[in-house]
């Protein structure tokens, strides 16, 4: 699936969260700082919830609770080329090596959780009241944004050129939508430009780990 569509209408508060990389707990002392209501509330992320962090199982078994969505990330591609095309090094190099050491039912479940994430979308697009924001991983790969349009679903999970352009101080919007957000490229502050928003903060590298409310 490249793209899916969510109404803001149906929830009360609608966050967004950077990268987890298996960081449950950061995540969830602040849903608690937020006073996040479960049964009102919506989180996004932008991918990556697994890898490298303490608690990939903890943020994967986040993909079966009604109040959460989650954009495809690199690191899910990395693991489920791992466990259905023996793809193990690249993955393992890669922070993936927590999946191996697993055994027994923790290893079943982990490959359940796993296998859940082939329906992740590349690309979330969200509309509120006024405006419409678009959620992938790395880049929205143009420079005019469409619903259903054809994109480099590789650019999507892996590309920094976009924000490698930002950080030299070049750049420009993304037409078509009024706000982007992405993750990807850890960094010592959420980085906002344009019409886009990097907000993938490093939390796993012991860095904050940012939480915006969209609305």
């Amino acid at each position: 699936m490249i793209y899916q569509s969510l109404k803001g209408e149906q929830w009360r508060h609608i966050y967004i969260v950077g990268d987890l990389h298996g960081c449950r707990a950061l995540l969830d002392r602040q849903l608690i700082a937020r006073h996040f209501d479960y049964q009102q509330d919506l989180l996004i992320s932008v991918g990556d919830l697994i890898d490298r962090g303490p608690d990939s199982p903890g943020c994967l078994a986040l993909l079966q609770q009604p109040w959460f969505r989650c954009v495809m990330g690199n690191h899910e591609v990395m693991a489920l080329n791992a466990i259905s095309e023996g793809e193990r090094s690249f993955w393992e190099r890669n922070g993936g090596d927590w999946f191996y050491q697993l055994s027994g039912a923790r290893l079943v479940a982990a490959r359940h959780a796993l296998n859940r994430c082939r329906g992740l979308p590349l690309i979330l697009q969200l509309t509120l009241a006024q405006r419409t924001i678009v959620i992938a991983h790395a880049d929205y790969p143009a420079s005019h944004y469409i619903w259903g349009q054809a994109v480099d679903t590789q650019q999507i999970l892996w590309s920094r050129e976009r924000i490698n352009a930002l950080q030299r101080g070049s750049g420009a919007a993304i037409s078509g939508a009024d706000a982007f957000y992405f993750g990807h490229t850890p960094l010592n502050q959420p980085l906002h430009a344009f019409n886009q928003h990097y907000i993938d903060t490093g939390a796993v590298f012991g860095n904050r780990l940012t939480l915006l409310q969209l609305q």
